[in-house]
């Protein structure tokens, strides 16, 4: 308990010592009766408002338990990120891209179940704030881009994924530090569930995120409206704070949905948006992907991969 005391007050000379010390005892206890009480520091931990806290990695022996509580959604994202990590994450792998999504803590498991002799050898670069807690909750050796320009092989996730391997990324405002590790990256691999694999972008996902910087979202939203044509695009609102969304650089999002026309030319599409003066980075990563897998509702896995200028689609049936 904090007490505090009351400020001198000046009273008559007249007064007895007695009244002076029955005035005095007085105005302690009526300011002591007024104060707000201070609150003890296990009071502050155990009321304090808990932070978003990153997907458990269990155990091996936890894995079948998890499985069956998981939804057909959530089986097929976990399918599709052991199936990727299985099949890219190598042991002669040393640097490894860790991207953002509702799929990649599956990719994370996964890695985790690889082992510690694995592991420990090996150091992971994380896309945005998601991932990096990840990495850090699951005990794995946290690097930068800044460190390891050249990354062995990036997985990530995806909002949509066309024929041709060309996807839609964003929906978590994380795309410009998605495709620089993409970039960075020997080999790139995507995972989703069954509802991402779609014949061309903008089938389902609605526009393409765009990350703006604050001074010219106006500017860049009137050049999408009257010069691109995308007359619906409109700033990312945030959903538990007042006021827009901002990246982990800073930067304000748009999301700008376009024609089927002109997402059957994604490549063209991206080119043209990033010329405006303002803009960051697209949320269309084109080229730039080796394979994408796909969970499915009945435990297959579909599997896109790029031999050379083709893309080859095969399915892996479940065990």
């Amino acid at each position: 308990m904090v007490y505090v005391s009351a400020a001198p007050v000046k009273l008559p000379l007249i007064l007895s010592a007695s009244r002076l010390s029955a005035t005095t005892t007085a105005i302690r206890r009526t300011f002591a009766a007024n104060r707000m009480p201070l609150p003890y520091v296990d009071e502050i931990l155990t009321n304090a408002i808990p932070r978003p806290v990153p997907m458990p990695v269990p155990t091996s022996s936890a894995a079948s338990i998890t499985t069956a509580k998981l939804s057909v959604i959530e089986q097929s994202k976990r399918l599709a990120a052991y199936t990727a990590v299985d099949q890219h994450i190598l042991p002669h792998h040393k640097v490894i891209g860790i991207g953002s999504g509702s799929t990649v803590p599956y990719v994370v498991e996964r890695i985790v179940q690889q082992g510690e002799e694995l592991n420990k050898d090996r150091v992971f670069i994380p896309t945005g704030f998601q991932s990096k807690e990840l990495i850090v909750a699951s005990k794995l050796s946290l690097g930068d881009v800044d460190q390891f320009p050249t990354i062995d092989v990036t997985i990530d996730g995806a909002d949509e994924v066309d024929s041709e391997l060309n996807c839609i990324k964003g929906g978590g405002a994380c795309h410009l530090r998605e495709k620089v590790l993409a970039e960075a990256a020997e080999t790139f691999i995507l995972v989703a569930d069954y509802r991402k694999n779609v014949p061309y972008l903008g089938t389902n996902f609605p526009g393409v995120p765009i990350e703006v910087v604050p001074f010219a979202y106006a500017k860049v939203l009137q050049n999408l409206h009257h010069r691109l044509g995308s007359p619906n695009a409109t700033l990312r609102m945030a959903k538990a704070k007042a006021g827009p969304v901002v990246s982990d650089n800073g930067n304000f999002i748009i999301d700008a949905p376009f024609s089927l026309d002109a997402m059957r030319s994604p490549y063209k599409l991206m080119a043209r948006i990033k010329m405006l003066t303002g803009v960051v980075e697209v949320g269309l990563f084109c080229h730039m992907a080796q394979a994408a897998y796909f969970g499915n509702q009945d435990g297959s896995v579909t599997v896109k991969s790029r031999l050379e200028e083709e893309v080859v689609e095969e399915t892996i049936s479940s065990a």
